[in-house]
Parts: C-alpha cells; structure tokens; sequence
C-alpha cells in the first residue's frame, strides 16, 4: 500500500471541462470535508471528510449478493428491504465489488498531489485557449489547507490559473495565506443574520463575513460573489436587501451571481441513509429575475 502523505487531498470527486466554475473551461476538483450543515447541500457525500458508501436504490434489482459479500454483517434484508445498519459498516467495498448494476458507489479517497496535478494539467491547452483553469471546491476546500496551498503553488509554477469556490469557513491565517496564491475567490454567501445563519447550516457566520469583509477591502478584484437562492431561506426580498447592503460598505467585487436552487442534491440524502425533510421549490426564471434586478439596479 502507497504511504500517504500529510499533504496529500483527500478528493470525493473530479470534473473536467466545466463552465460553471469560474472564467473559461476549467477542472474542477472536489475536496472532502465540510463543518457546515447546510439543509440544501448538494453534495452531502462530501460532508466527513472520509470514503462514504452510497446507496442508489432507483437501480437495485435486489439480487443480494451485497448481504453474502458484506464482510462487517451491516447488510441484509428486513421485510424484503434492503438494509445498511452504517453505524458497523466498515465501507470495504466488497458490496460495491458485487454489485453489477451501479447501485453501490463509494465516494472519496487519498491522492497524491502529483496525480492531482495530472488530472489538472491533462486540458492545459483549452484552459490556455479558452481563458480557464483550474476550480478547488468540496465540501469546503479550505478545510484541507496544506494540501490546498501545495497544489495552488504547483498550479502557479505550471502557469495555470486558479480559482477557490469556498464558503469562507476557515481561520483567516489561512485566508491571508491564499490571497496571493489565488486568482478568483468564488465566495458564497447565504444570509446575513447569524441565528438564521445557524438555524440553517449548523454554524455562525461571524467568521464567514469577516473574511469576505478582509478580501473585499483587500482584494475586491479577485471575488466573485456567490449567492445561493434559496426558497423557504432567503429567496425573498428582504434577505436578499440584507445581502446587498451589507456589500455595499465594502469595495465592489468583480462579480455578484445569484444561483437558484435545485435539486440535484436530493436523491444523494436518501443514498447515503440521510433524513432530509427540506425540500423546497425551485425558484422561477421570474422570481430570479427579480431577484437579480435588486442588485442590477443598486
């Protein structure tokens, strides 16, 4: 087995060639580990910071091959449903192993930096043509800062641009430390209220807003705003004055998006055996229209 390294990223996932992420054709590439809890995440599996077994039951054909191949006993039939008892998996794979219809997945595992890197620089030549780079994202990137600042330093030496897709949730040492090795911050920001903040995603947003205040003040060109619309949150007018008046003390970002919800994350709750009973609407083109005027005409 290949030794890891201390800075080696614990990674849950890669994606190359997206426009979503940042200027131009990028890769963008998923960190494990986040300390929030927000009801809408679209990517729970990142949530721990470790390999998650995932169970799509949209394609069991209940087979049970999985219970015999378990070798922790955690799997096994009950009123001819099938069952994960998580708190004995061991997450082996071996039920992954045996499953000839995808319904098993496990998510997320140790590489060594280099091989990050080889993922990366594989489209330097559309990132070159097309103004793009490379996206560090998660779960939350910055909850894994020796490995960030590692490959962000590989990624200036091999000239390749970067962006963070964060939401601030990270002590500012570590913060002050990025800015010069970054090139565009993609920072959400969700609410300005604190107890709301916290009703919603488990944690303060004091530190969250001091370090989009630090690199508003500091470096406004590098920031990218990004505000996640949320129905039944903060996909109303009121919240969403509170965010762009908190903005305005400080020197504009480059760039304010507001993203409407959607539910890609759902059936990933259900996959990993989590209850989530916030299921809101998706936000018409209207309402975000209007929504987006609030900020057009400030």
């Amino acid at each position: 087995m290949t030794a890891i390294k201390k800075a080696d990223p614990f990674i849950f996932d890669i994606q190359r060639s997206s426009f979503v992420d940042g200027p131009g054709i990028r890769t963008t590439v998923f960190f494990s580990g986040c300390r929030l809890r927000c009801r809408w995440c679209h990517n729970p599996e990142s949530w721990t910071g470790k390999k998650v077994l995932m169970l799509f039951m949209n394609h069991c054909t209940g087979c049970a091959k999985c219970v015999q191949a378990c070798t922790s006993g955690a799997v096994s039939i009950i009123d001819n449903k099938l069952c994960i008892d998580r708190s004995i998996c061991s997450v082996c794979g071996e039920c992954v192993r045996v499953c000839a219809n995808g319904a098993r997945r496990i998510c997320g595992a140790y590489m060594d930096i280099e091989q990050v890197m080889n993922e990366i620089t594989k489209d330097k030549a559309f990132y070159d043509a097309s103004g793009g780079g490379v996206t560090f994202s998660g779960g939350e990137c910055l909850n894994q800062g020796e490995a960030l600042i590692a490959l962000l330093e590989l990624c200036a030496a091999r000239n390749i641009h970067t962006a963070l897709d964060t939401s601030g949730d990270a002590p500012r040492h570590l913060v002050e430390k990025l800015v010069p090795l970054t090139g565009l911050f993609l920072y959400d920001i969700k609410c300005i209220d604190e107890k709301k903040h916290i009703s919603f995603t488990g944690y303060s947003n004091r530190e969250i807003l001091d370090n989009l205040q630090f690199l508003l003040n500091t470096v406004p060109e590098k920031v990218w705003i990004r505000i996640p619309v949320i129905p039944g949150f903060n996909a109303e007018e009121s919240e969403l004055r509170n965010i762009r008046d908190w903005l305005s003390r400080f020197p504009a970002a480059a760039q304010i998006d507001l993203l409407p919800y959607h539910r890609l994350g759902e059936n990933k709750f259900e996959a990993l055996g989590i209850e989530n009973k916030f299921l809101p609407p998706v936000p018409s083109d209207e309402q975000m229209k209007e929504f987006r005027n609030l900020f057009s005409n400030s």
